[in-house]
């Protein structure tokens, strides 16, 4: 078979139209991404995930996502921190972000989103009198979690000597007393 040169290769091709190239494949409009209803339902995911865990019903979305608790003046033993609200003796409070570009150079720029979250997250647990948890998952990626507490893993990233980042599913694998405050009995 003699060689075509690319040009006549070119040329056997479908006519495609240039609105066709703008509207169909890598150019094509995304739909529209819900992040509110993204967020809730990574939310929803994560509280149905620690209740498998832990074997309980207690882990819910906080109502409005943690803006609860700011908006509305209530007593101390009302007041709900962050995004899920959990157990009474749960040693932490839990933030959970998804879909947002964070990346690894993210830890490198004390301005980027990863670091507002953290600090979101720490406003809370100080609010609430405990330590904290971000959990963040990037679409297809593996669940990331980021807290002031050091863990006993091995598999650490440590941040700003400041805050420690593990794979969730490493997190869980730990015992229950590693999440639960231990109350001396009376």
């Amino acid at each position: 078979m003699p060689h075509r040169p690319y040009y006549s290769m070119m040329a056997k091709k479908k006519n495609t139209s240039i609105e066709q190239i703008l509207t169909e494949g890598e150019f094509a409009k995304k739909p529209r991404v819900n992040s509110r209803r993204k967020g809730n339902t990574f939310e929803r995911e994560i509280a149905k995930l620690l209740n498998t865990r832990f074997n309980t019903k207690e882990f819910a979305r906080t109502p409005g996502s943690g803006a609860f608790a700011t908006t509305h003046t209530l007593p101390k033993y009302l007041q709900i921190h962050g995004d899920l609200i959990t157990p009474k003796d749960f040693a932490f409070v839990i933030e959970c972000k998804t879909g947002y570009d964070i990346t690894f150079e993210s830890i490198f720029n004390r301005k980027s989103d990863l670091f507002k979250f953290i600090d979101q997250a720490s406003r809370d647990g100080e609010k609430a009198e405990k330590d904290w948890m971000l959990i963040y998952k990037k679409s297809r990626k593996k669940t990331i979690l980021i807290t002031n507490k050091r863990l006993l893993l091995n598999n650490i990233l440590l941040i700003n000597n400041e805050y420690y980042a593990y794979l969730l599913t490493d997190v869980l694998s730990l015992p229950e007393t590693v999440f639960f405050q231990q109350h001396p009995e009376h």
